[in-house]
């Protein structure tokens, strides 16, 4: 009996220090270090999103110059400007499909493709009608590298820095932006055709980030999603060492190695709330921003703050500041909390904004540098959610499906707040605008879930 016991303990113990050495043997794919083969990926994603805000944040400068040699009306001013979103709307939803099916790779090189195509060929369009056409196509590739890109960068990054790496997107967005907003206003009026040369500069940056593409790697978790686990070991291998696996413990149960994904998998039981708040909260949020951006230089007229210096602080400044700061609040905070408060913050600035005085000229100045800081550090998270809600084999559907309600939001509210504002005013039309960031807000409050520290194949339990 003794020597039993004996026996039940000799192997207890030694399997023990089996699963101890088993544990020291290999680390997952999630909880790898940061390397260097991160930050390249990083850096290829981001690079992008440089060149989509560059490109997106060049038409705000572009208009004057171009309403004044083809004589705009409030029509084609919300046209062309809701054009490019337009697009996004539909790229994301093809590619963000495509690329569940095909891989992630492939769509990495084609939407980067077309961006580089369109953003040179708008440089020799002669009519609005071909200047939205090019603006659509460029926007479709857009909507594919919004698809793809989130998704291949959240399936190679480790839980613990993946909300920055998501979340820095925002930054690097934001200083495209800041960058196209300083070519435009130093350079947007200096002749007839300066309109051309400011859209079409967007093709420089493209075609680098396009080139520095080429020989990517397909994700092995889509790869594992595929049933292909030896490609998949294969690429971890290579750029993570022999010690780094991944983790399949879940496979099965979350549908790792299903094929049955695509849109209608999004509005299955179990996925259907994550897909309606990832649309909502991202619709509710780019609606003001793109909104209030694209015409900005109108709108600080209208605030009686079109002294450039104030432009440069407000748009500038604050942007690049409040982005920042997102990454560093998408760290160390819970992310409904982030959200949550971001959407009560934006709003009530909006209806300040709204409802102040023209003659406040130092309080709408501190409201909408308000307004700026925290809607520019918010944004962060469009980066982050949609990503980490959904499992590997809809992860750029959901994506997808998320940036594409976004991109149709912001279209149409960009196409309307020109309208919105002849007919109604300005006032009116910003006092909508915050109605919709609380509106954002309710969602978020009943839906948003904590993703925080989340590993990817336990996406769907959320």
């Amino acid at each position: 009996m003794a020597s039993g016991d004996g026996q039940a303990s000799s192997v207890q113990a030694l399997r023990g220090a089996a699963a101890k050495l088993s544990k020291r043997d290999y680390t997952f794919l999630d909880d790898v270090p940061l390397n260097g083969f991160h930050c390249k990926m990083a850096g290829l994603t981001f690079g992008a999103h440089f060149t989509e805000g560059y490109a997106l944040g060049t038409i705000g400068y572009a208009l004057p110059s171009l309403s004044a040699q083809m004589e705009l009306d409030a029509f084609w001013h919300g046209l062309i400007g809701s054009s490019a979103l337009a697009g996004i709307f539909i790229g994301s939803l093809l590619f963000g499909w495509l690329s569940d099916r095909v891989g992630r790779q492939k769509i990495f090189l084609l939407s980067f493709l077309i961006i580089t195509t369109t953003a040179f060929a708008q440089f020799f369009v002669d009519s609005p009608l071909q200047l939205c056409i090019m603006r659509v196509l460029l926007g479709f590739g857009m909507g594919g590298d919004f698809a793809v890109g989130h998704a291949i960068l959240a399936e190679f990054s480790p839980r613990k820095h993946r909300g920055m790496l998501l979340g820095s997107f925002s930054v690097i967005w934001t200083i495209g932006y800041v960058a196209a907003n300083l070519i435009g206003m130093q350079y947007g009026h200096v002749s007839p055709d300066a309109w051309r040369w400011l859209l079409a500069s967007a093709g420089l940056p493209a075609l680098i980030v396009l080139i520095l593409r080429m020989g990517t790697p397909e994700s092995p978790r889509w790869l594992l999603g595929q049933g292909r686990l030896g490609e998949a070991q294969a690429i971890v291998r290579r750029y993570f060492g022999a010690k780094v696996r991944l983790d399949t413990s879940k496979m099965h149960e979350h549908g790792e190695h299903a094929h049955s994904g695509g849109y209608a998998r999004l509005f299955k039981r179990d996925l259907i709330r994550r897909t309606l708040f990832n649309c909502i909260f991202f619709v509710c949020l780019v609606i003001p921003y793109f909104a209030i951006y694209t015409f900005l230089p109108g709108i600080l007229k209208m605030l009686h703050l079109e002294d450039g210096h104030v432009a440069d602080l407000l748009l500038n400044g604050f942007l690049i500041l409040g982005a920042v700061i997102g990454i560093w609040l998408t760290i160390v905070l819970p992310r409904r909390v982030f959200l949550i408060t971001s959407f009560f913050a934006t709003g009530v600035a909006l209806l300040a904004l709204g409802l102040l005085p023209e003659s406040s000229a130092a309080a709408l100045i501190a409201v909408f540098a308000l307004f700026t800081l925290v809607m520019s550090a918010v944004s962060n998270l469009v980066g982050v959610f949609p990503p980490e809600c959904f499992p590997t084999e809809v992860r750029a559907c959901g994506v997808g499906l998320a940036v594409a309600c976004s991109r149709l939001g912001s279209a149409v509210g960009t196409f309307l707040l020109p309208i919105g504002v002849a007919h109604f005013g300005f006032q009116p039309a910003i006092i909508v605008l915050g109605v919709i960031l609380f509106a954002g807000m309710a969602v978020s409050m009943v839906w948003a879930p904590e993703t925080r520290n989340l590993r990817l194949n336990e996406a769907a339990r959320a």
